[in-house]
């Protein structure tokens, strides 16, 4: 049984969104049709509104065209149709199991620092080793909601630490970019404004002298030498758990290694 719903009071059409999501991704009409196994004409219906799609329909395209969880929630709402996917919050007893095993993961990670982080780049738990990255950061950047982009970027926050810091804002500003873009969000595109404002300069990496470009952190007068690594729940069915992701920082050389190990052995 569908259940039926009323789209918000000047809510766009659902094939308008439909259209506006295969645009953003770049891909024909005829090409969409194809993938989803539906007839171009159909599919022309749907985008003009000559013809309403069913629930399943906008979950089938969707899919095809890699719309995340919330937007597809949101295309069944303006479909009027309930959303599909269900939406817990972190401290729910739904996930209580995905968060103990993501605090796992960060555990099993130190010493070295690793981040939980939510679509937008808000920092949602993380280890101890944390702490490397974080020290000598203004208190103000450390209250809650924590944005790990802001964190890194702002003059009061890691920059002026950072070694590399022009290739560092680069990097981070282009995966925000990347990210804004995709998705369409305005939060993001709001949030690379904000960052674009702030000191450091912005140069790309073109030929770099290594496999990947390393964070270059000074702290207690040495540098450390970072690469991080990201990780999602790939079978994710929940909002929520969809959005997550797991930014785990690895020593690029054996001297940052056992700088961060040392404390561990001292205690």
């Amino acid at each position: 049984m569908v259940t039926m719903t009323w789209p918000a009071p000047g809510a766009r059409p659902v094939g308008e969104l439909l259209r506006e999501w295969r645009e953003r991704r770049r891909i024909s009409q005829l090409d969409l049709a194809i993938r989803a196994d539906v007839s171009a004409r159909h599919l022309s219906f749907v985008e003009t509104g000559r013809s309403r799609p069913t629930p399943a329909m906008i979950l089938r395209l969707t899919e095809q065209l890699e719309v995340p969880l919330r937007e597809r929630n949101s295309l069944l709402l303006a479909g009027g149709y309930a959303p599909a996917y269900p939406e817990h919050g972190l401290d729910e007893p739904e996930l209580r199991s995905i968060r103990a095993a993501l605090r796992q993961v960060l555990a099993g990670h130190e010493p070295y620092p690793a981040v939980l982080v939510d679509r937008w780049w808000e920092l949602l738990d993380g280890n101890a080793g944390l702490d490397v990255l974080a020290g000598g950061c203004a208190a103000w950047l450390l209250e809650p909601p924590v944005n790990v982009l802001r964190l890194a970027l702002h003059p009061d926050g890691m920059a002026p630490r950072i070694g590399n810091l022009a290739e560092w804002r680069g990097h981070l500003l282009t995966q925000l970019q990347h990210r804004a873009q995709a998705l369409g969000d305005h939060r993001l595109h709001d949030l690379r404004d904000e960052l674009l404002g702030y000191p450091g300069g912005m140069a790309a990496v073109t030929s770099p002298a290594g496999v990947v470009l390393p964070l270059r952190y000074r702290r207690d007068g040495q540098e450390l030498s970072l690469f991080s690594i990201s990780a999602v729940v790939g079978t994710a069915t929940d909002v929520t758990v969809a959005e997550l992701a797991i930014e785990a920082f690895y020593p690029a050389d054996a001297a940052t290694a056992a700088a961060l190990r040392e404390p561990v052995r001292s205690r």
